[in-house]
């Protein structure tokens, strides 16, 4: 058995933003939204892009040692203001790691795995990035989620 596919987790991370959000979330670009039939335009502000990080690996014995992944992503909220940013991301951090009592607040379902653990490793914590025309304001937070073979 190796290590569950990492698509199906990053699939699954996107969905679970855009339903924590209620905003759209880009994999790696701007997500485009569908304005018409068969017609795709760029989403409006405020928005994510979910973009993959360097993973590790782990798991019992050296004959199988692939069979846990601790697969890394970052999010990056963005939008027109810091107010709007910093709300998203609140509402991205309790979409990933939120608990209600001894659960997560929301499931991340992964056809084949389980998911094992969520953390958060970086949060901007208030150090916005303005663009030099000052009209996108964007905030960073980077999430490791942990899964193994179902």
């Amino acid at each position: 058995m190796t290590a569950p596919a990492r698509l199906p987790v990053t699939r699954a991370l996107a969905a679970l933003l855009e339903q924590a959000t209620g905003r759209p979330c880009g994999l790696g670009e701007l997500p485009r939204v569908q304005e018409q039939p068969g017609q795709w335009v760029a989403a409006a502000a405020p928005y994510t892009i979910l973009d993959a990080l360097p993973a590790d690996f782990s798991g019992p014995g050296l004959w199988n040692w692939h069979a846990d992944a601790s697969w890394s992503y970052q999010v990056t909220s963005v939008g027109e203001r810091a107010d709007q940013v910093q709300w998203l991301a609140d509402r991205v951090r309790v979409g990933v790691i939120g608990r209600t009592d001894d659960r997560w607040a929301r499931d991340l379902r992964v056809p084949e795995a389980r998911v094992i653990d969520r953390e958060v490793t970086y949060d901007a914590a208030g150090e916005l990035a303005v663009s030099a025309a000052g009209t996108i304001v964007s905030y960073v937070q980077r999430f490791t989620i942990t899964v193994t073979p179902a």
